[in-house]
């Protein structure tokens, strides 16, 4: 099932393996600029190719914009966590994907986060206890086929599945939570 152009849970594209990026070229320029869009008209700071159908390890993020005038994500393709701090901290996290609830979800406080941009440059982003640190990691889940929901354990993945069915029922939209 799709809303707005997101894709939502359960569906199965969401739980796979997506593929690495083998060649920067018009139709990847086109999906990032599809996925821009998406992401500013349902009030996201990340999205995960994935989550607009397209299986392959391509995000974007930007956690600082205000309005259209600054909105400017960063493009991470075949991300990859190169280090990540053993200290976990607690954040409370939404998903475009899944509508209408937060999760209360322990991440590692601190990541470096290797990635190559739109012009084949490979980027080093190192982020630490803020939003930025929370959505890298997230948007990368999405890569290798995991909501939020495989981050919880089985007791509070019932509890979230229970509220988000409830918020799908009362009309919930990506962007929309709690």
């Amino acid at each position: 099932m799709e809303i707005n152009g997101i894709v939502l849970s359960p569906d199965p594209r969401l739980r796979q393996e997506c593929a690495e990026i083998t060649e920067i070229n018009d139709d990847l320029v086109a999906l990032v600029e599809r996925m821009k869009v998406q992401m500013f008209e349902n009030g996201g700071c990340g999205l995960a190719a994935p989550q607009v159908g397209e299986l392959i390890q391509l995000a974007i993020v930007d956690t600082e914009y205000t309005g259209a005038d600054d909105y400017d994500p960063f493009v991470l393709i075949n991300p990859v966590i190169v280090e990540a701090s053993d200290t976990l901290s607690p954040y409370n996290e939404g998903c475009l994907s899944i509508p209408g609830i937060n999760c209360e979800i322990q991440r590692p406080n601190r990541v470096v986060v290797e990635a190559y941009n739109l012009d084949g440059d490979c980027m080093r982003y190192d982020a630490a206890g803020d939003l930025f640190c929370v959505c890298l990691q997230h948007e990368i889940d999405h890569l290798h086929g995991k909501t939020m929901f495989e981050r919880l354990s089985p007791q509070q993945r019932m509890h979230a599945m229970k509220e988000y069915q409830a918020a799908l029922a009362r009309g919930a939209k990506p962007g929309e939570t709690e």
